[in-house]
């Protein structure tokens, strides 16, 4: 048997290896990690615990495929994806097997997303979670309000601004919480299982910037919370493309933040409009109640003047009293009692 330096088998390895294989294959697998480092891209592709690779993404093919992926899925390459990836076989003599990455169909992703979001949509379904917070009752003024943003988002700064500017008192409270990424889901369950039940909504907000990752909205935990939640949840997380699947199990869906906080002064407004036109009902009630009173006390004043002993007199007729009782009958007289008898002018004794 011929014996090789290893540098010798290295070469005859990579040889056959180049022979044999096409120039670029399309390989199905799931992303198990991913790091970027001096605009290079570094990957594990793993099939379950079937198949591992290291991957490598070289830095203008990066920037070419991330910008490409991004603008077709909106979302950026992560860990845990399903991808469709045009590849060549590397070997090296030091490093070992790997594949460079040159092509990927944004398409494949896509649908491995979708299909992801039906299964939750799914489970939720099952789990009689979709119409949940439906059966919570919205308060008349939602005035105290959860808010989960991101601290220095420009989604939370206009949210903020419109309410402080609507002429309401809103009262708000802010649970920071990251809004994109693989730490996202945790962040938001956190900043929800922080929140008091004194409040009359939670808000749930992400908005402006670039298209970033918003994957974990679609996300079974989070929406499953979200969906038993004590507290109507709202929200307003900025989807441009689909609604999310924690819009389909919020109480009330909107686009924005600003749409959100639209929204809620709207919900003011109307009930400042009820209150202004129960005011007038109540106005024009009072006034229809005084003026029925007025007409009865002015009934009542025409039959006391009717009644009243100095119209009889006027009319000719007089009052007989006997010691100050009123005399009814001439069996109440006898012969010399003193009467007093009352006329419209006056009165005077009389000797019977």
């Amino acid at each position: 048997m011929a014996t090789l330096t290893l540098t010798e088998l290295c070469a005859m390895i990579g040889e056959a290896l180049d022979s044999s294989l096409a120039p670029s294959y399309w390989v199905k697998a799931e992303i198990s990690s991913l790091s970027v480092r001096n605009g290079h891209m570094f990957l594990d592709l793993a099939e379950g615990k079937e198949a591992k690779m290291r991957a490598t993404c070289w830095a203008g093919t990066h920037e070419m495929l991330s910008a490409y992926f991004e603008s077709e899925t909106g979302q950026m390459l992560q860990a845990g994806m399903a991808v469709l990836v045009e590849v060549t076989v590397q070997y090296h003599a030091v490093y070992g097997l790997s594949l460079s990455i040159i092509g990927i169909d944004p398409s494949y992703t896509l649908g491995d997303i979708a299909r992801q979001r039906q299964l939750t949509i799914e489970q939720l379904r099952k789990d009689g979670l979709i119409e949940a917070q439906q059966l919570l009752v919205l308060p008349t003024l939602i005035r105290r309000i959860a808010v989960i943003s991101s601290p220095n988002a420009a989604g939370y700064e206009d949210f903020k601004h419109q309410l402080d500017h609507s002429g309401y008192r809103f009262e708000t409270r802010l649970f920071g919480a990251t809004m994109q990424g693989e730490t996202a889901v945790r962040s938001i369950l956190a900043a929800l299982d922080a929140i008091p039940n004194d409040f009359d909504a939670v808000v749930i907000i992400r908005g402006g910037g670039a298209t970033a990752d918003l994957s974990c909205f679609d996300n079974y935990e989070l929406c499953a919370v979200c969906a038993q939640f004590e507290l109507p949840v709202i929200s307003g997380i900025g989807h441009t493309r689909d609604v999310s699947v924690l819009d389909l199990v919020a109480h009330q869906a909107l686009k924005t933040p600003t749409a959100v906080a639209e929204w809620l002064i709207h919900r003011m407004d109307e009930q400042a409009e009820r209150i202004r036109t129960l005011l007038i009902r109540l106005q024009r009630t009072a006034e229809r109640q005084i003026l029925i009173r007025q007409h009865r006390v002015e009934l009542l004043e025409q039959r006391l003047a009717a009644c009243n002993p100095e119209r009889i007199y006027r009319m000719g007729y007089s009052l007989l009293t006997k010691d100050g009782t009123v005399v009814r009958s001439v069996q109440q007289l006898r012969k010399g009692d003193i009467v007093t008898t009352h006329l419209a002018d006056g009165a005077r004794d009389l000797t019977v």
